[in-house]
């Protein structure tokens, strides 16, 4: 990998990660339609570390007061950020148990260009519905237990490539009604844990395969993911009540009927 294909692969981490257009679908299908070799473990571990950066750098006030109300929870201290904290941690099991189970099987089974292009759609057409359909009135700190085993049970669903983490969670959100920037804020808090056991199995993994490692071209990777996946959840929360998701709804119809037709 040369230092402009890494750029590239970093950038489409970046962007997509906390867009609901599936970064897993597009850094599969980059190299596919490029024609370049898989980026290997060590670069996914790279853009992963650097979207991982980028969400708590972003959400640093918000993860500081949550972690320090979490802690005081403990002595018997209520508080909204301390419900949010554990609301958190709540909806990231569904996913994380899915993961442990199901994880073989997604990745030799599911990441073919057809499976990517039927979630892409299905998924982007149920974006679509809960954004019309939500009665938007609620913000992420009116979420009850219920609400976000469903919201968890949901992110779950994006192990499938092509769903999108970010999507089927803004979906549920959406639906359960939550405003737009509310069902993001709370997508975007639930991605920390996530990424990071995520990012933290693949590296095990990577120590594991005691491989020669590039660091010059991770460090791009991590640098440049981290730096455009701040400017997209930054524009994105800026925007998403303005413009919607109906954008995004388009751009999955639109790749996916690129992939029907290129792959089928």
């Amino acid at each position: 990998m040369d230092q402009l294909q890494a750029v590239i692969l970093a950038l489409v981490q970046g962007f997509t990660e906390f867009l609901p257009i599936s970064s897993s679908a597009h850094l599969i299908l980059m190299p596919k339609l490029a024609g370049w070799q898989d980026q290997g473990l060590a670069f996914d571990v790279a853009v992963h570390v650097g979207t991982l950066i980028a969400v708590v750098g972003y959400f640093r006030h918000e993860v500081v007061r949550m972690t320090v109300a979490w802690l005081q929870s403990f002595a018997g201290r209520r508080s909204a950020d301390a419900k949010l904290a554990w609301l958190v941690i709540l909806g990231t099991i569904p996913a994380a148990l899915a993961g442990l189970l199901l994880h073989d099987l997604i990745e030799t089974q599911l990441r073919s260009p057809l499976v990517i292009a039927v979630t892409t759609v299905a998924f982007g057409l149920l974006l679509g519905w809960s954004d019309y359909a939500g009665r938007q009135g609620r913000d992420e700190h009116s979420l009850r237990s219920m609400d976000v085993i469903v919201i968890g049970c949901a992110q779950a669903l994006a192990l499938i490539p092509g769903t999108s983490r970010s999507g089927i969670t803004m979906t549920a959100a959406l639906a359960l009604g939550l405003t737009r920037t509310g069902a993001a804020r709370f997508s975007f808090l639930l991605s920390i844990p996530l990424i990071l056991m995520a990012g933290g199995y693949e590296t095990l993994k990577l120590v594991e395969l005691d491989v020669p490692v590039a660091w010059g071209i991770l460090l791009v990777g991590t640098v440049t993911a981290a730096v455009s996946a701040w400017l997209c959840i930054h524009f994105f929360l800026q925007l998403v009540e303005r413009i919607g998701m109906l954008p995004f709804v388009i751009y999955r119809l639109l790749l996916g009927a690129f992939l029907f037709q290129v792959f089928a």
